[in-house]
This record gives structure tokens, C-alpha cells and sequence, in this order.
């Protein structure tokens, strides 16, 4: 009897594949179609992600617009290509665009942070305050731009600590960019004793000043009397150079200041105080009068 039932059962199914034939060949068929298309799909988003970042860097394109537009081509063809691939295994799309709509507008509420950080990431790519390879003060860290990446930005400090901010703090804060004009202006303050001669504290410094070729004599040189603190004289000086010779130009500076003023005997003073006790001085005179 068993028998017989499962003779049966092969029967039918012998039966049904025969009459569905052409819509089990066309499943293939699809199923087939479906594989090379992601296949493709994900070879021309490999291919056109590396074809971007070359016809950028042979246009002289930064590298971080070249980096930020070939991730979301990449992203953006894989995309297409998984919509693809469900039309093609019979998935109504509409609907599928509409669930992930959805899906995403949920997750855009529950990452709201992630896709603010998104949105500056944008303006920092449009606008370009900061580049690869630009020295970079964003609040309280500073440091080279290594990345621009689509969330975050990635700098390197002169120690070599690798510092990674979110974009969205970026687009909050100060960026003080130092590498994008070629000259900066180097400020020193030098303070000097009250008994210290005020054209020949200048005379001296502006003799360090003058013989030091890397400094930019052509853009104006500042000496001048800027303060009388409590302890010393303080004269500002300001001179221009390069950007690479600014720390080096500030630091010799500043030892040949040095120098210069002990060569002509002009004191560097040190904070001090004058303390008069005139109720001591009164009782004294008392006795003295007795």
C-alpha cells in the first residue's frame, strides 16, 4: 500500500514538473541573471571607486573630494545593483524602496548624530576648509589632515597620535588652518629692565632681525615698545617668514635675542616686588624723638 502511495506521490510530482517546466526554466533563468548582475554590480562599483580617485588625482583634485566622492559612488551602485537584483528574482521594487524608506527614516531618527556627522562631511568636502596633508588647530587638537572620511576626519600629531573627530564637531568648532597661505607673520615679545635705553634695546634686536635671511625684510618689520609691565619693559616684534622657517625663525630668534642683550649689558628682568613698612618706619622715629 505504501508502496503504491509513494509511486503515486512520484507520479504527481513527475506530473507537475512537466506542466511547469517553462516557469522552473524561467526561475533559473532569473536566478541565473540575478547572480551576474550582483556579480557585475559589485565589480563595476570596485572598478568605477578606483577610476574616480585616478581621473581626480590626474586632474590635481584634492585627495579628500577624491576619497569622499568614490565611497559614496561605490555605495551608491551597490545600491542600484541590489535593487536590481531583487526586481530580477521577481520582488516587486516599489515595495522594496518603500521598506527601505522606511527602514530608513527609522534609523536616520535612532542615528541622528551619525547622519549630522554625514551633513558635515558634505560642507567639509564643498566648502574645503581643511585638506590632506594641511596642518590643521580645531579646538583644543591640532595636527596634519590624513583623511577626510565620510563620518570623521582623521588627524596626525607631530608625536604621531593618530586623533579621529567626528565631522559634526569639526563644523562646530574654529578650524585655524596654518598650511593654507604660504607666509606667516612670527610675533615675539621681549621684555628688558626699566634702566634699559628704549633706542638701543631696538638698535639690538633690529641687528638680530637683519641678519637672518630667512625673515622677510621686504613685508615690514615690527619693533616697538609695547608695554610697561609691573617688572620689565616689554617690546613686541613681529617679522615675516615662510611657513616652514616660522618655529625655526621663532627659536633662533629668541636665543640671539638673548645674546644680543647680554653682549650690551641690557638686563632680562625677573618678576619682584617692592614691600615699604611704613608703620615700622613711624614707631622707629618715635623711639628715635624719646
Amino acid at each position: 500500500m505504501e508502496e503504491i502511495n509513494l509511486s503515486g506521490e512520484i507520479g504527481k510530482a513527475a506530473n507537475w514538473l512537466v506542466s511547469n517546466q517553462n516557469l522552473l526554466i524561467q526561475y533559473a533563468v532569473n536566478i541565473v541573471f540575478a547572480i551576474l548582475i550582483l556579480i557585475v554590480g559589485l565589480a563595476v562599483a570596485k572598478l568605477a571607486n578606483k577610476a574616480v580617485k585616478r581621473i581626480m588625482t590626474l586632474r590635481g583634485i584634492d585627495a579628500t573630494i577624491s576619497d569622499f566622492l568614490s565611497a559614496i559612488i561605490r555605495y551608491a551602485i551597490i545600491a542600484f545593483t541590489i535593487v536590481a537584483v531583487l526586481g530580477k528574482l521577481g520582488v516587486q521594487t516599489a515595495s522594496v524602496i518603500a521598506v527601505i524608506g522606511a527602514a530608513g527614516l527609522a534609523v536616520g531618527l535612532a542615528l541622528q548624530g551619525s547622519l549630522s556627522n554625514f551633513a558635515a562631511g558634505v560642507l567639509l568636502v564643498i566648502f574645503r576648509p581643511l585638506r590632506t596633508g594641511e596642518y590643521v588647530i580645531i579646538g583644543a587638537v591640532e595636527g596634519t589632515v590624513v583623511q577626510v572620511q565620510i563620518f570623521s576626519t582623521t588627524l596626525r600629531t607631530t608625536d604621531d597620535r593618530i586623533i579621529v573627530i567626528p565631522n559634526g564637531k569639526i563644523i562646530a568648532d574654529n578650524i585655524i588652518n596654518t598650511s593654507r597661505e604660504p607666509n606667516r607673520r612670527t610675533q615675539i615679545m621681549v621684555g628688558v629692565a626699566y634702566d634699559a635705553d628704549i633706542d638701543e634695546v631696538k638698535k639690538v634686536l633690529g641687528d638680530v632681525i637683519k641678519a637672518d635671511k630667512r625673515i622677510q625684510h621686504e613685508k615690514g618689520v615690527t619693533i616697538r615698545l609695547h608695554e610697561m609691565a609691573p617688572s620689565s619693559l616689554n617690546f613686541i616684534v613681529r617679522v615675516w617668514t615662510t611657513n616652514g622657517d616660522a618655529w625655526s625663525v621663532y627659536w633662533d630668534l629668541m636665543e640671539n635675542f638673548k645674546r644680543a642683550l647680554d653682549k650690551h649689558n641690557i638686563g632680562i628682568p625677573f618678576p619682584q616686588m617692592d614691600v615699604y613698612l611704613h608703620q615700622q618706619q613711624v614707631a622707629l622715629q618715635k623711639k628715635t624723638d624719646q
